[in-house]
């Protein structure tokens, strides 16, 4: 669920999280691998396209932590980013799971409701 929520905050993440603070943590942690942690690095001129990179990476993880481990690196950033915590918690499992089936609904034509379903029987 973590997932779902952070990507409903994408933009919000992106404009205020400052990936330089979080990135050796993901690391340290196994999300990320070193070679990401330098790709990453590298581009620390431009922060938001940083963390929209860090996020990209996020999404394609297979580890299925990888979103407990930013919002953990994200809470240790307390009181910055506490009314991001915050709003990140504001987002309830149901509320969640009713966006997904309202996009199910909506996307149907498109032959996406498989992807969505698949994705709702992961978090029961």
């Amino acid at each position: 669920m973590l997932k779902l929520k952070f990507r409903r905050l994408h933009t919000t993440v992106v404009d205020s999280v400052n990936p330089a603070s979080i990135i050796g943590f993901l690391c340290q942690q196994t999300v990320i691998g070193a070679d990401d942690m330098v790709a990453l690095r590298g581009m620390r001129d431009d922060p938001k396209q940083q963390c929209a990179e860090m996020l990209t990476l996020l999404n394609r993880s297979k580890n299925p932590e990888a979103f407990v481990k930013l919002y953990a690196a994200i809470s240790k950033e307390r009181p910055q980013l506490q009314w991001l915590v915050d709003e990140i918690d504001k987002f309830s499992d149901q509320s969640l799971i009713n966006l997904l089936q309202q996009q199910r609904y909506t996307n149907e034509p498109a032959g996406n409701d498989v992807f969505l379903m698949t994705m709702l029987s992961q978090y029961p």
